[in-house]
């Protein structure tokens, strides 16, 4: 037997790249192999963290309808939710942020997931108005920082070239989460009485406590970023982003998630009401229109975050910015008893309405240095959803005399300010991450 090796072609000698290599780039799915194993594992927990934080706030404006008649309200106090969730989750996101900064992504994480699910399953022991207006607030305190520190995990593990794309998927899971609340909501009130399932709903949303045990067991931040901050003399705060270096930056930020998020959270907070009270939908009716909405939603998603690579960061912002409000009015001209093309306008209406955010993860991301991304992120994302909350109460304070369909032209106004803003920041494109 001869022991002389055999030759093989130079094709043959040459392995497949590692999965995972930062210079392995084609394909459909190159983005999730470029993080690697350690970046798809911060992936799944974000991933999930933000799915859940979806879902946990879709447990009041799906319930919302039933909240007001079981307690007595009226518009203006069922839109005090959601601005009360929404201005302290501005406070909570804002200290996640720096505390992202001081202990790290993934800790900060865990912490915010336990806050907004204990505080979702308190509102549904709520004796009264006030106290589930109380626990619905402390849940915004979860419920802002998740985003914010998710969205850095995984945007410190990305490479420049598929930042936006992969923060893009990371922002589809809202829709997931969306999604999976109205398909629970459905079931719960076809099959329970309104003043049991409203309480339901809520309980669900202990599912996250879930999350935290995957999280702690297999994620962690990202080696490089994590020596940034260690090494750097300056640590997370306030002071750090306002000072004149950085402040033109957190100022023209806040004023696009103000301008973004006004507009979303009250198209959001509001259609559901509109299509169960002044379409006259059923449970059924309104979870099948929701369906196309939230369809759309999933796909803008993953379709904006490939366009905020290939176009930047801004130009992505603004052409779904003006798209947004066209569907915003053209979606509340809709005459009474044309519901088929109320149906087909729900689909663009959630794709250019989501596909908007998928630039946000990495836009906020490539604006601040590791040392302060977390306060930075942190705090303009959620000072904008906090002033932002404005356009929803803004809508319930009128509609008893405008009709929620003509109120929500104040989500069109929001977009508009979301493209002034553009006009003070740079772009960021191509930015590595430390």
């Amino acid at each position: 037997m001869s022991t002389t090796p055999q030759r093989h072609s130079t094709a043959e000698a040459v392995p497949a790249p590692p999965l995972g290599r930062p210079d392995d780039d084609t394909g459909a799915f190159a983005w999730l192999r470029a993080l690697g194993p350690r970046g798809r594992r911060a992936f799944g927990g974000a991933f999930g963290g933000y799915a859940l934080d979806s879902y946990d706030y879709f447990t009041l404006p799906l319930s919302m309808v039933a909240i007001s008649a079981y307690f007595a309200l009226d518009s203006g106090q069922t839109g005090l939710f959601t601005t009360v969730t929404l201005v302290v989750s501005a406070v909570g996101g804002a200290l996640a942020g720096v505390l992202a900064d001081r202990v790290g992504r993934v800790k900060a994480l865990m912490l915010t997931v336990i806050t907004y699910a204990v505080f979702t399953v308190a509102c549904g022991f709520a004796p009264n108005y006030e106290m589930l207006l109380v626990f619905r607030a402390l849940q915004g305190l979860g419920f802002g920082g998740e985003w914010a520190v998710g969205a850095i995990l995984v945007a410190e593990y990305a490479t420049a070239k598929h930042r936006g794309r992969t923060l893009g998927a990371i922002q589809s899971a809202w829709a997931v989460g969306w999604a999976l609340a109205v398909v629970v909501y459905t079931l719960v009130f076809q099959f329970l009485d309104e003043g049991l399932a409203w309480r339901v709903m809520f309980f669900t949303g202990a599912l996250p406590a879930l999350l935290v045990i995957y999280v702690r067991r297999n994620v962690s931040d990202a080696p490089e970023a994590a020596e940034a901050r260690r090494e750097s003399r300056e640590k997370g705060s306030f002071g750090a982003i306002f000072k004149p270096g950085m402040l033109r930056t957190t100022l023209f930020a806040v004023l696009l998630s103000t301008g973004v998020q006004g507009g979303y959270y009250t198209l959001s907070t509001w259609i559901p009401t509109y299509l169960k009270t002044e379409r006259g939908l059923s449970v059924v009716g309104t979870g099948g229109y929701l369906a196309v909405l939230i369809s759309g939603a999933f796909l803008g998603y993953l379709a904006g975050g490939y366009l905020t690579d290939l176009l930047g960061r801004k130009k992505n912002i603004a052409l779904f910015a003006f798209l947004s409000a066209l569907c915003i009015l053209s979606f509340s001209a809709i005459p009474e008893g044309a519901n088929g093309i109320l149906l087909a306008v729900s689909f663009p209406l959630g794709f250019c309405m989501s596909a908007i955010f998928s630039g946000f993860g990495s836009f906020l991301s490539e604006l601040y240095p590791a040392a302060v991304r977390g306060t930075g992120q942190g705090f303009t994302y959620n000072a904008g959803r906090g002033i932002g909350a404005v356009f929803p109460t803004l809508v319930g304070f009128l509609a008893d005399s405008w009709g929620v369909g003509g109120a929500l032209i104040f989500g069109a106004l929001a977009y508009g300010i979301a493209v002034i803003a553009l006009f003070g920041l740079p772009e960021t494109r191509g930015k590595e991450l430390a």
